[in-house]
């Protein structure tokens, strides 16, 4: 058996995987002792102690802090998924031991958030009323890291080509169209038939760079010899798109079903405008060989009863 072998299977503690994630995360020893609740001599002491067992370099000190080197990023990764496993196993234990029925950890994407994530979760409440659910918001570019170290089990959202990998599982459930949409007051909000060339002149709240919608949008006004706006917002959250929609008052660019919802709420209106474009579907993503605790596998099933025909 290798040094490292030795360290990883028999020598690291909880404790020294707490320490590694918590030096990650704050970058600063004296923080780290706050939150651990140990002195900073303590931290350095530990820290050195790790750094003999694997005999390697895994943080560098310097006036702005405490970085990880190459080697400390992925070791840290390595904490990270036995803290998550070591999470989700005394959960379920705790949930059997209280007559529940486990816990599940499921990331987010606005797109499948009102009208699949939360459809799904009260399908799953009707079966296992103890089960519970924690959901975290977010893209893809803040999902995936967490989905890979254990904190999810699974992402609900839009199934983006440029982040598929080989360690990734995709499952599409259905497609869904985009719309555009504006607050309630806007002056376009009654407008019979909105132009593109009146669009291409507002400030809009609009997708991140990375995602397919952001990019088709842009062809959009290409396509009809417009340059897309300049004035614009750049977001992946729900609540910072509405705010920016009524506050500025800004354009948004919406999934169907999350606009339908919102607008049922008065929140917003839908514009009467064709958005013609194809976007790739919306589904699961887990991780490949992983296998799912009993919640998260009753979550994907009722996700998939209460997904629309494709």
């Amino acid at each position: 058996m290798s040094q490292i072998d030795r360290v990883l299977r028999s020598n690291l503690k909880l404790r020294h995987l707490q320490l590694l994630v918590a030096l990650d995360e704050f970058r600063h020893l004296g923080r780290v002792s706050e939150f651990l609740s140990i002195t900073q001599p303590a931290v350095s002491k530990m820290l050195a102690e790790i750094e003999r067992m694997f005999d390697l370099k895994l943080f560098t000190r310097s006036t702005r802090g405490t970085e990880p080197t190459p080697f400390g990023v992925t070791v840290v990764r390595f904490a990270r998924s036995v803290l998550a496993d070591y999470q989700r196993t005394r959960d379920e234990i705790d949930a059997v031991a209280s007559g529940g029925a486990g816990r599940t950890s499921v990331g987010a994407m606005v797109v499948a958030t009102p009208s699949l994530l939360v459809k799904a979760i009260q399908q799953l409440k009707k079966q296992s009323a103890l089960t519970t659910v924690m959901v975290e918001e977010g893209d893809l570019t803040r999902l995936l890291p967490r989905l890979r170290v254990g904190e999810l089990d699974l992402i609900v959202g839009r199934l983006e080509p440029g982040y598929a990998s080989p360690d990734l599982e995709t499952e599409a459930l259905y497609t869904e169209p985009m719309c555009i949409v504006v607050s309630p007051g806007h002056p376009l909000a009654e407008a019979p038939r909105p132009s593109w060339k009146m669009l291409a002149e507002l400030p809009w709240v609009v997708p991140p760079p990375w995602a397919s919608s952001r990019s088709k949008l842009a062809q959009m006004f290409y396509k009809h010899r417009l340059v897309p706006p300049a004035d614009i917002v750049e977001t992946a959250s729900f609540l910072v798109t509405l705010s920016v929609m009524h506050e500025r008052p800004a354009v948004g660019f919406l999934a169907r079903s999350v606009a339908r919802h919102f607008a049922k709420q008065g929140q917003l209106c839908i514009l009467k405008i064709n958005v013609p474009i194809e976007l790739p579907p919306v589904g699961i993503i887990t991780l490949r060989g992983r296998s799912q605790t009993p919640a998260s596998q009753l979550l994907m099933e009722c996700l998939r009863k209460v997904a629309p025909p494709r």
